[in-house]
């Protein structure tokens, strides 16, 4: 079975986003050390799962990054360009997207399936609604939390959806010079 992985920006008191989803906190000025590492994540995967939210953001700036091979991050944006994508949607009819799928089924079918297909892993890209909506149901298979250095005080958490316990096993922490520090949580099964 494939492995679901999230890699998602967060504060450290836990926001994914202001209250109205605003970013201006988050750390740019990546170090090479943290670079390699979402490379290793991102290596291994051959599907990108994405709230409709987020892929419209997400999908044309990666494909104008790779579309300018002057641009220091042009190979991170022909990974995520020439990767399939499936965004989970319930208002869009068709994908305006290349090499993206809609999916407007059940999550917890439509992840499944995706999952108990053959191939590489998988990762989850999102808003606080969609990544609340895999951590709720169990989804995840590895959690990547950036951990910003930045406290928000009120925001769009991930972890709010949550109608029970869910135990996680620390794999790793990592601390980056650009002051970014990844923990990388397992959930724990039954």
């Amino acid at each position: 079975m494939r492995k679901l992985k999230l890699q998602v920006q967060m504060t450290v008191d836990g926001y994914v986003g202001g209250p109205n989803g605003e970013m201006d906190w988050v750390l740019f000025n990546w170090d090479d050390a943290l670079k390699n590492y979402v490379t290793e994540i991102t290596e291994p995967i051959d599907c990108i799962v994405l709230g409709r939210k987020l892929a419209e953001g997400f999908i044309p700036y990666w494909a104008s990054v790779a579309a300018n091979p002057a641009d220091p991050q042009f190979t991170a944006g022909q990974k995520f360009t020439d990767t399939h994508k499936v965004v989970f949607t319930k208002t869009l009819d068709q994908s305006a997207w290349a090499n993206t799928v809609l999916a407007k089924g059940d999550l917890v079918d439509e992840i499944t399936k995706l999952k108990n297909q053959e191939g590489k892993d998988i990762i989850a890209y999102g808003g606080a609604t969609f990544v609340s909506a895999l951590i709720k149901h169990g989804l995840i298979d590895e959690l990547h939390l950036f951990i910003n250095p930045a406290a928000i005080g009120n925001g769009l958490p991930i972890f709010k959806e949550l109608d029970h316990k869910q135990n996680l096993t620390l794999v790793k922490s990592t601390a980056f010079d650009c002051g970014i520090v990844v923990l990388h949580y397992a959930p724990r099964r039954a």
